[in-house]
């Protein structure tokens, strides 16, 4: 009795399929809310990330995240380009310091 009951009933029963697709189910869910914790853009987190895709490219994006708001930038094809004035120039010393210099014009109060 002991030898049939471990051969067949066990095998046939389609239950068990279920039970076994549920587990693997609940095996992915847990992967996947890992790979959410772990994501530095976590949406339930209120960290203040920078995220660069594709550093020195022309597709060059930013993703600027501060708590909860989410900005995102995307590199443009010219160097420089905006509005603003030139505020003065920097200097780089031997020893690693840098040194800001303010033009004249921004020095006058103009």
């Amino acid at each position: 009795m002991r030898r049939r009951f471990l051969d067949g009933e066990e095998s046939d029963d389609p239950i068990l399929s279920l039970v076994n697709l549920i587990d693997l189910f609940l095996v992915v869910i847990g992967i996947l809310l890992i790979v959410i914790v772990r994501n530095p853009l976590n949406p339930f987190s209120s960290e203040n990330v920078v995220v660069v895709e594709n550093p020195g490219e022309t597709n060059q994006r930013m993703i600027v995240k501060n708590g909860r708001e989410l900005r995102r930038y995307e590199a443009g094809d010219e160097i420089g380009e905006g509005e603003g004035v030139r505020a003065g120039t920097t200097y780089r010393l031997s020893d690693g310091r840098l040194i800001y210099v303010p033009e004249d014009d921004v020095a006058a109060g103009q």
